[in-house]
């Protein structure tokens, strides 16, 4: 049987309080800005390679926004979207996209780890985290990201089999944006939803529709409740798109149509909520344009935070691997102090 996308724009009505979507749209649009920002300065050489999310923001803040001030997200490398709405400030995150030291330790009380390069290497540890809130006594929730070509690494199933042994308080989203970088869905799974792949290990599988911020809120803190309660993880699956490249180092016109694309702009999930919330009432060019203001002056004086970080020194990379430096550690530390190439320690 083919799965129900759960759906609520577009049919009508708005399900939620008022302050709820409100505080909804008010973080995507904030995403959207940031992202927008963040190519233009890596376009000017002020940002390493960044990941866009561009058209995924209804998936990424719908769950962070689910998730209680305890809970955790363990998130991979385009989800500067969830970070944001996490609470992560602009500047920090800036200084991670340029690789700074000041950027690779985000403030406790955001409740995040670093995101994760390496496909699929968080799921497993997200697991882990989940069971060491149950050890500690906490009643802490995980919530991970991963993207759809990210489900066909071990990892993915790994984490997945021991959080259902386990019964791990786990949400596990899936941005199902149609590629695996430049491979589309069918040409690197059989099944047509992702959310199937959930069956094999005994914990719901759900699918939304991922440009619906509304439908992926309040999937996912149903999920977030059930995982609170004791009754384990949860796989959701969010049909979206990447509107815009897989990196900035990305030609995605090698691999997709204008036509497909232009598609799902159409789609796009901020427009789909603003139109729900001016139906409502409960928005308008003005409050847009203020929006837009108060955004602009947030950017601004978080860019110039991140701008006088001063320059690292080169041994602040090595007291960034393990809690405590080990032998080999000390040695390569002391030889960068030093001006030294590591190399002529061994």
């Amino acid at each position: 049987m083919k799965p129900k996308v759960v759906q609520y724009l577009d049919r009508g009505g708005l399900p939620l309080k008022e302050g709820e979507a409100l505080a909804l749209y008010r973080a995507m649009r904030r995403a959207r800005f940031f992202d927008e920002k963040a190519l233009t300065l890596q376009r000017q050489g002020r940002l390493g390679v960044y990941a866009p999310f561009m058209g995924q923001e209804a998936a990424q803040v719908g769950v962070a926004l689910a998730l209680g001030e305890r809970d955790w997200v363990v998130p991979s490398y385009r989800e500067s979207a969830l970070l944001l709405a996490r609470g992560l400030p602009i500047h920090v995150l800036i200084l991670y996209w340029r690789a700074h030291p000041a950027g690779w330790r985000f403030p406790e009380e955001v409740r995040a780890v670093n995101p994760y390069i390496p496909i699929a290497t968080q799921i497993p540890q997200a697991v882990g985290l989940a069971l060491a809130g149950r050890y500690r006594g906490e009643d802490w929730v995980v919530a991970t990201s991963i993207g759809d070509g990210g489900t066909s690494e071990g990892d993915f199933h790994e984490g997945l089999n021991f959080a259902a042994v386990f019964n791990a308080p786990v949400l596990f989203l899936v941005q199902n944006n149609g590629y695996a970088i430049s491979v589309p869905r069918s040409r690197q799974m059989r099944v047509d939803f992702v959310a199937r792949r959930a069956e094999g290990y005994g914990i719901p599988g759900v699918v939304v529709d991922g440009n619906d911020a509304v439908a992926v809120y309040l999937e996912a803190r149903k999920a977030v409740e059930r995982a609170r309660k004791g009754e384990g993880p949860t796989l959701l699956e969010a049909l979206t798109y990447r509107l815009a490249p897989h990196t900035t180092s990305d030609d995605p016109s090698r691999y997709r149509t204008r036509e497909e694309e232009e598609a799902w702009r159409s789609k796009d999930p901020i427009l789909r909520l603003r139109k729900a919330l001016e139906a409502a009432g409960l928005w308008d060019g003005d409050a847009e344009e203020a929006l837009l203001r108060e955004l602009e002056e947030e950017f601004a004086r978080e860019l110039a935070l991140a701008d006088q970080a001063p320059e690292p020194s080169p041994e602040m990379i090595v007291e960034h691997v393990y809690k405590e430096m080990g032998p080999d550690q000390k040695r390569a530390w002391e030889a960068l102090r030093q001006g030294k190439h590591v190399e002529e320690l061994w």
